[in-house]
């Protein structure tokens, strides 16, 4: 791993992408493989391809990372002219309370505001502190001069405008990484900084394998499709989730054993830990318990393949995350020692 790899994570936090709104991220990752040699495509889905020839070319691996975030989307103008939303991806309503966001109009202009609950005020409201955290009592106060829906309206406002949120992305000094979205923008950068050095440096992958930047994890059928029938080993690049009872931590790969979809093959898991151990990787074995990726997803979809999950080690997943270059560099490590291994 470089600094490349998180300058490429400061940069893609900084674009947003939540899932059904990621045409500028996947532009933009388009454009930044292009300009090393690749050609890449993007899917109907509007995910992007890259098939990276390797020296057998009769059995072929697939790699993902997904580049789409949790957002919202607007349900509708309120009669004060503040926005009610609805949540787009697995979140809880507490992990946005107090975040600026940004609305994305149809016709291309953006609209900033903040996330609140509507008793915020303990001036005025009682139950400013226990009032439960809903749909019905969350709502998008904006940067604009309004008091009624006319006047919001007037804005360009409408009923399905993404919302995304500020990441707030900050590297330390004592090398923590702190921003929302490193699910799974962390895994993308590895996964591009990867490309970047095999291309200037004109390695040769032991297998084709296609890199897919799916556009859809977060809402459960990202990398899914365009899975071609040569594929026998398929990982997803992911986030591993910590907590109470998990191994996972900020410092190590996490290589997970099970998640809510059920076991992950064990001969690839077991390769994986094997690279670790030869290569001096420093990894974790963990059970996600409600949690899915897309190699899981592929699987439900009827892809016959040997599925496995790894990644860096986040706190406080779908919230306001953090991770360490610990982390990141470990799992680097992995996934390039996995890309230039012998299949199991």
């Amino acid at each position: 791993m470089s600094k490349n790899t998180v300058e490429y994570i400061k940069k893609l936090t900084s674009i947003p992408s939540p899932s059904g709104y990621t045409n500028d991220i996947i532009n933009y990752l388009d454009k930044e493989l292009k300009s090393f040699g690749y050609s890449p495509e993007i899917t109907n889905k509007g995910g992007l391809l890259l098939k990276v020839v390797g020296e057998n070319d009769d059995k072929e691996r697939f790699v993902t990372a997904h580049i789409d975030t949790l957002g919202a989307m607007v349900r509708g103008i309120k009669p004060d002219g503040r926005l009610s939303f609805m949540l787009v991806g697995g979140f809880s309503y507490n992990s946005i309370e107090g975040e600026n966001c940004i609305v994305h109009l149809s016709n291309g202009e953006k609209l900033t505001g903040t996330i609140l609950i509507h008793q915020t005020s303990i001036h005025v409201y009682r139950d400013a502190g226990t009032a439960e955290r809903t749909q019905s009592n969350m709502e998008i106060r904006l940067d604009i001069k309004s008091k009624s829906a006319e006047e919001t309206e007037k804005y360009g406002v409408q009923v399905g405008d993404f919302i995304s949120f500020d990441t707030r992305t900050e590297i330390t000094d004592t090398g923590f990484i702190k921003s929302r979205h490193l699910d799974d923008k962390i895994s993308a950068a590895i996964l591009i900084e990867l490309l970047r050095d095999i291309k200037e440096n004109n390695k040769k992958l032991p297998y084709t394998t296609n890199f897919y930047f799916s556009n859809n994890e977060e809402i459960g059928y990202g990398g899914n499709s365009s899975i071609s029938p040569k594929v026998v080993e398929y990982l997803a690049v992911d986030m591993g989730a910590m907590g109470d009872g998990q191994l996972t931590d900020e410092y190590t790969v996490s290589i997970c054993v099970k998640d809510a979809s059920g076991p992950y093959h064990y001969d690839l898991r077991n390769h994986f830990v094997k690279l670790c151990k030869d290569n001096n990787i420093n990894y974790k074995l963990d059970i996600y318990p409600y949690y899915g990726s897309d190699a899981s997803t592929a699987l439900i979809a009827g892809a016959d393949i040997k599925h496995g999950l790894i990644g860096a080690g986040v706190e406080s997943s779908h919230a306001y995350e953090r991770t360490h270059t610990d982390s990141v560099e470990e799992t680097y490590k992995l996934v390039e020692a996995y890309l230039f291994s012998e299949m199991i």
